[in-house]
Parts: C-alpha cells; structure tokens; sequence
C-alpha cells in the first residue's frame, strides 16, 4: 500500500553530511547532559516505598497529592493504579524515617482528607534491589546490541552492522539525553521504552538496508549514492504510514495514559521520531562511507562451461 508516490529519488545522500553533523551535535549534548545532570532514578532504581490505597469511589489524584504535600517529602509519584478507586504512592528513601513510619505518615494524612482511604499493599524497595535492577538493565541493553550487531552481519553486510547500531544508539542516547536535561523520572518502564525504540529502529534500518541490497541487483549502473537515495524515497510512504500508525497508539497513551504511563509514552514518541532520522539518514551515510558496493552484497553469477554444463547421459 502506498499513498504518497515519488515520480523522482530525493537527493538524501547529497546532504548527508549535514545531517550526520546535526546528529553528532544532538548526540554530543545528551551525553553533555547526561554527565552534567545525570539521570533522575525513580523508586524502582533507587530504592523506596510503594503504597496501593484503596477507595470507596474515584479517587481524586489532586486531593491526593495535596495531602501528601502537608508531609513536606521531595519526591513522590501518585497514579491511578488498575481501576479509578486505587491509588499507587511512591515514596522516596528519606533519612531518619522507615518505611513503615512513612506509611502510617501517609496514611493518617490521607485519612484525614477522606476517611474512605485504606491500606492495600506496602512494599518496600532497598537500594541494593534498585542497584540490581539497574545493573540488569544495562545487561539487557548491552545483549540486545550484541545480538543486533550478530543479526545484521549475518544477514547483510559488517557496514550495515555498524552503521546501524550506531544510528540505534544514537537513538538512545539522545532519549536519556532528553530525560537527564528535563530530570523526567527514568523508571523501569521508560527503560523497557527504551529497548522497546532499538528494536523498533532496527526494523527501520532492516527495512531500508533490504531494498538497497535489492537496488543493487536491479540498478547496476547506477552510483552507491543514486542507489541508496532510490532505497530510501521507495520505503517513506510505508514509513509514514507505519509510524503515524504507531504515534497515535502512543499519543493515546501520552494523552489519556496518565502519570502512570507518561515518561513511558514520551521515551517512544521521541524513539520514533529519531528513529525514522536515524536510520534513513544516519545508517544509510554511514553504510555509503563505509565504502558498500554491489560486490559486497551480490554474489557474482557463477558460468558453468564446456563439459560442465553439458548433461552426459549413459
């Protein structure tokens, strides 16, 4: 399906270096950042306590906060949790007070709001399971490359490999670039965000990687550029269409998801959009000045001749 055609290539290989150096500055600042300010770790990394309380009608998130506000904490979170009358609380590690001290704060504060208030669950987050948590995370980013890296060498090209976990990790770079500058809370879901945006970026670069193997074959006098041009002016109605698909599935969720899936929402808007960035116009240079040719993607036919093609019957 198509809904925008192009009756010429657009010329992206012409401006290719104004784009990789608009990517490097952008990648240089998230990681400016990320040094400057670092990333703000949630409960889930640092450590602290989560409460579900219940209600016996829709909770008032506002209300809520208010409440808590009387107790004088730096950081918490409050979301609505599986239905409108629960509500999920995260509390920070604070010196001096234990969980079990912080709940009770809590909850005689709340109560005094709305006697309706109950305690469902407490459950208590120490820094050494956020350390872990943290640990893992990185583990599981670095096995995705890998396994990236391993995917793309076997079924295309060593360039096509590195330029694509380049272009990805750029990517991702530029989304905790994004979350360290505005200290939006990094948590467990942003990081599973996060992964979510290199698999999808992958799927772009394969995409685009497969019709420059295949315009290889068909165009054969034409220069690297002119072909990965036609590559990428051939695959941006489906680009379009697949990824204004998925941007309203997660603008939805951005919209009407609440705090629960905020950040959550924001990691793939902003993975989406570098993403298209990255792997049309971030790949795709690399993999030019990386030096690909037809010869590094076609194998040669093979002309059988003389007795060898000849069948010998008995």
């Amino acid at each position: 399906m198509e809904f925008f055609r192009f009756t010429r290539d657009i010329p992206f290989m012409r401006h290719a270096l104004k784009f990789n150096i608009i990517s490097l500055v952008t990648f240089l600042l998230a990681v400016f950042f990320l040094g400057y300010k670092g990333l703000n770790f949630g409960v889930d990394f640092r450590g602290g306590t989560v409460m579900e309380i219940g209600y016996s009608q829709a909770a008032d998130l506002g209300r809520v906060r208010a409440a808590i506000d009387t107790l004088n904490l730096s950081e918490y979170t409050v979301q609505s949790f599986g239905t409108a009358d629960t509500v999920l609380i995260r509390l920070p590690l604070k010196e001096g007070a234990s969980s079990a001290q912080l709940s009770e704060q809590v909850m005689s504060a709340l109560r005094a709001d709305n006697s309706s208030a109950v305690q469902k669950r407490v459950d208590f987050v120490g820094p050494q399971v956020g350390k872990e948590l943290y640990q893992n995370g990185a583990l599981a980013l670095l096995f995705v490359v890998v396994g990236v890296v391993i995917y793309l060498s076997l079924r295309f090209e060593w360039r096509f490999a590195v330029s694509a976990i380049i272009a990805n990790l750029h990517d991702i770079v530029i989304i905790l670039g994004f979350f360290a500058f505005f200290q939006w809370e990094f948590s467990l879901p942003v990081l599973a965000a996060v992964l979510a945006v290199l698999g999808y970026s992958v799927n772009e670069s394969v995409v685009i990687a497969d019709r420059i193997r295949e315009n290889f074959r068909k165009m054969r006098k034409a220069s690297v550029a002119h072909v990965i041009d036609s590559a990428i002016t051939a695959t941006i109605s489906r680009t379009i269409i697949t990824h204004f698909s998925t941007q309203l599935v997660v603008c939805s969720m951005l919209i009407f998801g609440g705090e629960a899936l905020h950040y959550f929402a924001m990691a793939l808007t902003i993975g989406i959009l570098f993403g298209i960035y990255s792997a049309a116009l971030v790949m795709a240079s690399l993999v030019m000045w990386l030096g690909v040719s037809r010869e590094n993607l076609v194998k040669p036919e093979v002309k059988k001749e003389g007795l060898e093609a000849e069948k010998i019957l008995p």
